[in-house]
C-alpha cells in the first residue's frame, strides 16, 4: 500500500534534511586553553637548545686540549744517518754553443759589385783556393790613371834635369866674367839664383815620380783586392752575399761580411759563466760536454781560455758611466769560457751544448747529505738565574738607552747547522761548509767522523726541529746517490 505524504510532513522532512546538512558543513574550533600552557612549551625547548650547546662546546674544547698536550708531547719521526768520509768534485754547469777553434770572416778592402762567386756554403776550399771577383773597371780605370801620372812625373824630371845643366853653364860662364869685372855683381847673384833654382826643381821631379809611382803601386794593389783567395784550408760555413750583389769595402768602413771560413778539425765550445764561478776556473781544467744532437753521449773537454773581462764591458764604457750602470741592472754579468773538444763527431757550428766544469776536488774529507744542512737563529744561552721574563724586561729597559751594534746584529744573522742526535733528542750544532757537490757538503768545523744526524725528513729539518726536539728513529729510508 503507497503512502501518500500530507504537506505538513513534506515541510518536517524538509527542515530535518537542512539540519542535518548544516552539521555536515560546520567545523568544530580548537580547544581554547589556559595562558600558562601555552607559554611553557617554547620555554622548554630553549633550555634543551642551550644545555646541548654547551655539552658540544664542552667536548670540543676537551678534544683540543688534550691533541694539543699530545702534539707537545709527541716525538718527530726522523732519519737518522752517521757521519763519514767522502770524495767530493765540485763543478760548475753551464750552456752555449760550438764554435770551430779557427774561423776567418771574409770581408773585401774594396768596394764594388760581385761578378764572380766560385763557392757555395758547406764547400771545402783551399789555401790559395779563388773565392770571388769584384767588378775591377773603375780600379783599372784609376791604374791607367796613376801609370800616366807616373809618366808624367818622368817627362818633368828629364825637363828639371835640362833646365838644371842650362843654368850651370851659365852659372859658369858668368862666374869667370864677374872675376873680370866685366858684369855688375847684381847680375851674378841674378845667374846664381837661377842656377839654385833649377837644382831644386830637380830634386821635386825626383819626389814627383816616387809619388807617382807610389799611385801606381796603390791603383795596383786595389785592383789585386778585387779577386780574393781562401785565406786557411776550410769549409765555407757561412756564405751572406751572391753574385751581382754591391758589398763594401773595409778600408774606411765596417765591410760587409761576406762569407765565413772554418777549419772544423777542431771544434770548442763557448759558455758563459756567472761571476760568482769564475774566479775558481782556470785554463787546464777538464769538462765533460752535453751536444744536444747527441743524446746519449758525452765528450771530453779541456778549458783553454778563460775571459778576463765580462761581455759588454767596453760596450758600456763607451757610453759612460750611466750606461753602465743601468747596463748592469737590466743584465747579469757573465765571462765567457772556452772549452777544447778532445774527441769530435759531425759537430756543425752553432749547435747547442752544456758544459759541465770540474773546478775543484777533496779526496777524504768528512761531508753529509745537502738535505741534513739547514739554516737557524742561534740563540744566547741564559745565565743561571735568569728567565726569559727578566731577559725581555731587561731589553724593553734598555731600548732606549742603548742603539744595538753591528756586532749583535751579526749574531742574530740565521747560520747552516746540522741537527746531532743526544739521545732521545737532537742538539743543533753550528757547522763551516766547504765545496759541494750534487750530493754532499764539505764540513770543515762542527762535525766529526761517526757522529749521527738528521738527514729527513726534509720538512722536520727546515721547520719543525729545534735544539731539545725530542725525535724518533724511522720513517722512509733517507736517499742514497747512486755510485758513480
Amino acid at each position: 500500500m503507497i503512502t501518500v505524504p500530507t504537506p505538513r510532513r513534506a515541510n518536517i522532512l524538509a527542515l530535518d534534511k537542512a539540519e542535518s546538512l548544516r552539521q555536515a558543513h560546520r567545523v568544530e574550533a580548537p580547544p581554547i586553553l589556559p595562558a600558562g600552557t601555552a607559554a611553557l612549551k617554547p620555554k622548554r625547548k630553549g633550555r634543551k637548545k642551550l644545555l646541548i650547546a654547551v655539552i658540544l662546546f664542552c667536548v670540543v674544547l676537551a678534544v683540543v686540549i688534550v691533541a694539543m698536550s699530545g702534539k707537545k708531547s709527541a716525538a718527530i719521526t726522523v732519519q737518522t744517518e752517521k757521519v763519514a768520509r767522502h770524495t767530493l768534485t765540485e763543478t760548475v754547469i753551464a750552456n752555449g754553443k760550438i764554435y770551430p777553434v779557427l774561423q776567418v770572416h771574409i770581408s773585401p778592402e774594396v768596394s764594388g759589385e760581385i761578378t764572380e762567386l766560385h763557392v757555395k756554403e758547406g764547400q771545402f776550399v783551399h789555401k790559395g783556393d779563388l773565392l770571388l771577383k769584384i767588378k775591377p773597371d773603375f780600379y783599372n780605370a784609376a791604374l791607367n790613371q796613376a801609370k800616366a801620372n807616373y809618366q808624367s812625373s818622368l817627362a818633368s824630371k828629364t825637363t828639371a834635369a835640362a833646365n838644371l845643366e842650362k843654368a850651370e853653364a851659365e852659372f859658369k860662364r858668368n862666374h869667370e866674367m864677374f872675376l873680370q869685372k866685366l858684369i855688375s855683381e847684381s847680375d851674378f847673384i841674378g845667374f846664381k839664383t837661377g842656377r839654385d833654382v833649377a837644382l831644386a826643381q830637380v830634386e821635386s821631379s825626383k819626389h814627383q815620380v816616387e809619388v807617382a809611382k807610389a799611385s801606381v803601386d796603390s791603383a795596383e794593389d786595389s785592383l789585386s783586392k778585387t779577386t780574393l783567395f781562401a785565406p786557411i784550408d776550410g769549409t765555407v760555413t757561412k756564405l751572406n752575399s751572391q753574385a751581382g750583389e754591391r758589398v763594401l769595402g773595409t778600408v774606411q768602413n765596417a765591410g760587409t761580411d761576406i762569407m765565413v771560413v772554418s777549419d772544423l778539425s777542431e771544434m770548442e765550445a763557448r759558455v758563459d759563466i756567472g761571476e760568482a764561478d769564475i774566479i775558481n776556473l782556470q785554463p787546464g781544467e777538464t769538462a765533460r760536454l752535453e751536444v744536444d744532437s747527441f743524446k746519449d753521449k758525452k765528450f771530453a773537454g779541456l778549458v783553454s781560455d778563460v775571459a778576463n773581462s765580462s761581455q759588454g764591458l767596453n760596450a758600456s764604457s763607451a757610453y759612460g758611466a750611466a750606461s753602465s750602470s743601468s747596463s748592469s741592472q737590466t743584465s747579469a754579468t757573465l765571462f765567457q769560457v772556452r772549452i777544447r773538444f778532445q774527441e769530435l763527431d759531425k759537430f756543425r757550428p752553432g749547435m747547442s751544448v752544456t758544459a759541465t766544469i770540474e773546478t775543484r776536488s777533496r779526496t777524504n774529507i768528512i761531508a753529509v747529505p745537502i738535505a741534513s744542512v739547514t739554516a737557524r737563529t742561534i740563540q744566547p744561552k741564559l745565565p743561571a738565574g735568569t728567565n726569559s721574563t727578566t731577559l725581555t724586561n731587561t731589553a724593553n729597559s734598555s731600548t732606549n738607552a742603548v742603539k744595538p751594534d753591528k756586532k749583535s746584529d751579526e749574531k742574530n744573522k740565521p747560520v747552516e747547522v746540522v741537527f746531532v742526535l743526544d739521545g732521545d733528542k737532537v742538539k743543533t750544532v753550528p757547522v763551516k761548509l766547504g765545496i759541494s757537490d750534487d750530493n754532499f757538503y764539505e764540513i770543515t768545523d762542527g762535525l766529526k767522523e761517526g757522529d749521527e744526524i738528521v738527514v729527513g725528513s726534509i720538512t722536520a729539518i727546515s721547520r719543525t726541529l729545534d735544539d731539545g726536539k725530542k725525535i724518533t728513529k724511522g720513517g722512509a729510508k733517507p736517499f742514497e746517490p747512486p755510485m758513480k
